[in-house]
């Protein structure tokens, strides 16, 4: 049950799916449903939503503008807050369908939008709950850990170069979202296994994936920061999950920005013996994380109304 969906966001349309549940009658509460960096709708998250749609809800999976089969120039970048405005966007449309709920519309991230969805629940009032999975917090600390001091030097040089060059009027260079070998290869997250990852995600199930980004995209990244928003969250139920030793986007600033988020409707959940990448790969520590998602929005979505 699913089928072809588009909507305008600021004039530029993005395609996704929509998937509804095979059993029961709607209106269904439903999923708005992003991915991380460079993510097209094929990256992952249809496993995800097979999980939702079984329990009762409605998904709808997109890509930004600027990637995959959405409209937007220039390709490849990356830009956080028009991506929040997607999701907003997504909510929007979903909101005129006749298969959907408009008063039970939660989000679900993972990685870089696992922090797009709490700024979103956060500004948006028609959310009703949030699953923010290995979140992006504070891109300055993430992109300052993980490079080291002197490739984060590498990078900030980069970054202000190509900052010189747009300011003359030349279009922002692009870089490798990874790469095998990053130590030679200047990318925005190195590491290795994402690079191999990906690569393999996309032979298999995502071709129009491209695993590279402006430059641009990176100084935005190095701005991005959930933490003042996480006050907002007030009464939204919000579920982080994060892999234990993640240090690829810090599990130690994610908890930190769990304890932060002011609603006392939380809850922390630790995927044991994890990694980052392993929510891509590993089969069982997937499901672990569609799983407790899944009992998430069920609660919160589904059985106050049955």
């Amino acid at each position: 049950m699913r089928r072809d969906i588009e909507f305008k966001s600021q004039g530029e349309i993005c395609r996704g799916w929509f998937y509804t549940p095979d059993n029961g009658n709607g209106p269904f509460p439903v999923v708005v449903m992003a991915g991380g960096w460079c993510y097209v709708k094929e990256i992952v998250m249809p496993h995800y939503a097979d999980f939702f749609v079984k329990a009762g809800l409605s998904a709808l999976i997109f890509n930004y503008r600027r990637l995959g089969n959405s409209e937007g120039q220039p390709r490849q970048h990356v830009n956080p807050y028009d991506q929040i405005e997607d999701y907003k966007n997504a909510i929007s449309f979903v909101e005129t369908l006749q298969d959907v709920d408009p008063t039970r519309v939660g989000i679900w991230g993972i990685s870089y939008s696992g922090g797009h969805v709490l700024v979103t629940g956060a500004t948006d009032p028609r959310v009703k709950c949030i699953v923010s999975t290995i979140p992006v917090v504070d891109g300055y600390a993430n992109m300052r850990r993980v490079h080291g001091t002197v490739g984060f030097r590498k990078l900030t040089k980069a970054v202000m170069d190509d900052r010189r060059k747009r300011f003359g009027g030349a279009a922002s260079e692009y870089i490798a979202m990874s790469a095998e070998n990053f130590s030679e290869v200047l990318c925005t997250w190195p590491f290795p296994e994402t690079y191999r990852i990906f690569t393999d995600i996309q032979k298999a199930e995502a071709p129009q994936h491209e695993h590279r980004n402006t430059i641009e995209s990176v100084e935005l990244l190095m701005s991005y920061n959930v933490f003042p928003y996480l006050n907002r969250i007030l009464d939204t139920p919000t579920l982080m999950l994060v892999a234990e030793g993640d240090d690829l986007t810090l599990w130690d600033l994610e908890i930190q920005a769990y304890n932060q988020i002011a609603s006392a409707r939380k809850k922390l959940f630790v995927i044991p013996e994890s990694s980052h990448m392993a929510l891509y790969s590993n089969r069982s520590k997937l499901e672990i994380a569609a799983e407790v998602a899944t009992g998430w929005l069920s609660d919160h979505l589904v059985k106050p109304f049955i």
